[in-house]
């Protein structure tokens, strides 16, 4: 009997002990947001902490498992990580969608202006409003990526990207050029931050007779989606996608100067997926059948056609996540879809110059949140690398927003 009682406790703390090395392998991380409502931010893209790191921004939503309707209002905050994790209220819209949000993001060359998408009337607009000042303005176009010095927006059309891609546009408008499989009126529009004015600069009809479309079929619908301002605002990516009548689609990456001319297919193999400037003349970027690999993975281009100049990371740094460089360039951060039984999303870090990655977490993600309404993980770093922030979804609570510490994993004090 006292035999069985030993080996019971030694057994129990041995199983303690296993599970708190568990814990104990991943940066310490909490949520800042809660229910009863749901939160999250959306996108990698975009700059989520303000330039102190204390503000990190977020959208409130009542409800999930559905798609936005025009009428749903979505509430515009963000959270004061040295005010107990206190929500502050912005704004609101009613031009969202789950992957996406609304564009929000902080205004580059600012230190307390935020901005985000909007709907008014018949037109999709841009709200942009100081949060100290409170002060506010509109100006009469949504916008997508903003340059660095934020006087210069770039956007797609959103009608037209619900038309063809739901999930990433907005409901509310209908795309008047449906029946154009490439409008010579919708494209990518350059936007004057300052005064609003729009200017299209590469349209459809264009970009769709600009080089050899792979796998060209009659009934191929042109759009663009996913724009990026390099870090010197000197050129912008896009995706040039088609859908086939059958629904699926390919994609080219094209790049442009901000006045739509000097256009590259940086890659023209219609496999392009999620991407990032490494820095003002190079490209990560996802894509397969390069360099002898036939699945996706993660490959380093030039700006400009011709073949990637490296593979990075491979069977490490998966080939699926959202792709950040840390501020050293040193690391990058990445994350992954769903994977297993238990569909466990795992943000991670890869160091570049040793090929290791370090996991971040597992975030279990329940089967109801698929498709359209899936939460990805979306890491988005602070401005001074210190800090993860990502969607995930907490137990009983849904979608909410979550802080990782990877300031000790990079070296930073």
């Amino acid at each position: 009997m006292i035999r069985q009682l030993i080996v019971a406790v030694l057994l129990t703390l041995c199983t303690q002990a296993n599970a708190q090395d568990v814990t104990d392998q991943f940066p310490p991380h909490r949520y800042i947001t809660s229910g009863p409502r749901h939160h999250w931010f959306g996108y990698y893209d975009k700059l989520q902490f303000d330039p102190t790191g204390r503000y990190v921004l977020g959208m409130e939503v009542p409800f999930e498992h559905r798609s936005p309707t025009a009428g749903d209002v979505i509430e515009i905050g963000m959270v004061d990580l040295h005010d107990g994790d206190r929500w502050i209220h912005l704004g609101q819209s009613t031009a969202w969608n789950w992957q996406q949000g609304c564009m929000l993001q902080w205004l580059p060359g600012t230190d307390s202006t935020v901005i985000w998408n909007d709907r008014e009337g018949d037109r999709y607009v841009c709200r942009i409003l100081d949060v100290k000042t409170k002060e506010s303005r509109t100006i009469p176009h949504a916008i997508y990526s903003v340059s660095p010095d934020g006087k210069t927006a770039v956007t797609a059309d959103f009608r037209r990207i619900t038309d063809v891609r739901p999930g990433y546009g907005y409901n509310g408008l209908s795309d008047p050029n449906t029946d154009d499989l490439a409008p010579a009126e919708s494209g990518i529009f350059r936007i004057n931050m300052s005064t609003g004015e729009s200017t299209l600069i590469v349209s459809l009809k264009e970009i769709a007779t600009l080089g050899a479309i792979p796998n060209s079929q009659p009934g191929i619908k042109h759009y663009f989606n996913h724009l990026l301002f390099s870090p010197d605002g000197s050129r912008f990516i896009a995706l040039h996608r088609w859908r086939y009548p059958n629904g699926k689609r390919l994609t080219r990456m094209i790049t442009a100067s901000p006045a739509g001319d000097d256009i590259r297919i940086v890659i023209p193999n219609g496999y392009a997926s999620h991407f990032i400037w490494r820095d003002p003349r190079h490209i990560l970027s996802q894509s397969k059948n390069l360099l002898g690999n036939s699945n996706w993975g993660n490959f380093l281009f030039a700006d400009r056609e011709g073949p990637p100049l490296e593979e990075v990371g491979r069977g490490v740094l998966d080939g699926s996540g959202h792709l950040t460089y840390l501020p050293d360039g040193q690391w990058i951060l990445n994350d992954t879809y769903p994977k297993g039984a238990d569909r466990l999303q795992t943000p991670h870090l890869f160091h570049i110059k040793s090929g290791r990655r370090i996991d971040l977490g597992h975030f279990h993600l329940p089967k109801p949140y698929t498709g359209e309404w899936r939460v990805d993980t979306h890491p988005r770093l602070s401005r001074d690398g210190r800090f993860v922030c990502i969607d995930a979804v907490r137990e009983g609570e849904g979608r909410q927003l979550c802080l990782i510490d990877i300031s000790k994993l990079v070296g930073l004090k």
